[in-house]
């Protein structure tokens, strides 16, 4: 605040009504035009147009092929929409600019009361008039003149003051356009954050669909593997039972034979015996048990036929292919570390 600050030092309903007319970019008095925000916040004309340049960087003039722009209101953070005109679109707030007008009538109106202008330590009677560049302090003339601070480089205070008070402003419209930038930035990182929850649940439900229909599909070839396995299984037991059915017919007889052999064997009487009309010979028949005794002439099984070792199957490439699964990060990554380069270069 200038001089017009210190005016008014007793709580009045004048201070109090002097800190609503503060605009809170440049701290000080409104002035005219005075904007009305949406949020029915007040601004400064010039004050809205360096916190907007300062958030719309690319936006140049009223005459802009840009559309509109957008920047945060420095006392409630809530976001500023502004077609074509910029801040030239934004109403007047001509209430607050009365009211102004009504307050500086009022002060002009009071004198100014001793004391209330800072005043040199060094010299009582001597307000401080000037600024020492060189030991960057305020001071008045009589030290200039005849004090400590005759030899050093000096300016006008009000200059002095108006050109830090810019600066600050400066500072304060790149710091409000800084943090709508960062506010932008968290934005963009949440809207990331919740992008790749989604993304990474959508790649899991794919992950373990491929990997059930992979499973699916192995469940099925192994049912048929069994299927042939039982088929070869049941084919060889049939042909060796039917082996077994044979032979033991074949045994039977053969058992018959022996037993009527050995009765024949019984047989004393010579003639009887070779003209086949004894007891036990009548109904053998030596050309019979001789053609037996030789042995049968049925079918045998070869050497390794009950081995299922052909039905063997070697997993080791399926084994050695399931553990070499792994994602395929080329594309991405090269995408990736393109994007980070130019970010470096920028």
């Amino acid at each position: 605040m200038d001089v017009q600050a210190g005016i008014l030092q007793d709580g009045s309903p004048m201070e109090s009504l002097e800190k609503q007319l503060i605009c809170p970019i440049c701290l000080e008095m409104f002035s005219k035009p005075v904007v009305i925000l949406p949020c029915q916040h007040n601004l400064c004309r010039k004050c809205a147009n360096d916190v907007f340049q300062a958030a719309n960087p690319y936006w140049q003039s009223r005459g802009s092929l840009i559309s509109g722009g957008r920047f945060r209101c420095p006392s409630c953070r809530h976001e500023v929409l502004l077609d074509r005109h910029g801040v030239y679109g934004l109403q007047r707030n001509l209430l607050v600019e009365n009211i102004i007008d009504i307050y500086k009538q009022e002060c002009s109106s009071r004198p100014l009361k001793k004391g209330e202008h800072p005043m040199c330590k060094e010299h009582e009677d001597e307000r401080i008039n000037i600024y020492c560049v060189t030991c960057e302090v305020p001071t008045c003339s009589m030290c200039k003149v005849f004090g400590a601070h005759k030899d050093c480089e000096v300016a006008p205070l009000q200059t002095v003051f108006q050109g830090q008070k810019t600066e600050l402003n400066n500072c304060i419209s790149m710091l409000v356009a800084g943090n709508d930038r960062i506010q932008t930035i968290i934005s963009q990182l949440e809207d990331s954050c919740q992008s790749t929850e989604e993304n990474s649940e959508a790649a899991k439900r794919e992950l373990c669909a491929r990997f059930d229909a992979l499973a699916a599909l192995l469940e099925e070839k192994k049912a048929e593997l069994l299927q042939r396995i039982s088929q070869e299984q049941a084919d060889k037991t049939a042909f060796i039972q039917s082996l077994i059915c044979q032979y033991k017919e074949q045994l039977e007889k053969s058992s018959r034979l022996v037993e009527t052999a050995i009765q024949a064997a019984e047989e004393t009487g010579g003639a009887a015996f070779l003209m086949g009309t004894g007891t036990h010979t009548s109904v053998l028949s030596l050309p019979r048990i001789v053609e037996a005794s030789k042995g049968g002439r049925l079918d045998k099984i070869e050497q390794g036929y009950e081995s299922m070792d052909a039905f063997s199957v070697s997993l080791d490439h399926l084994t050695e292919a399931v553990h070499a699964l792994d994602f395929d990060p080329a594309e991405e990554d090269e995408e990736f570390f393109d994007g980070e380069e130019e970010e470096m270069e920028e």
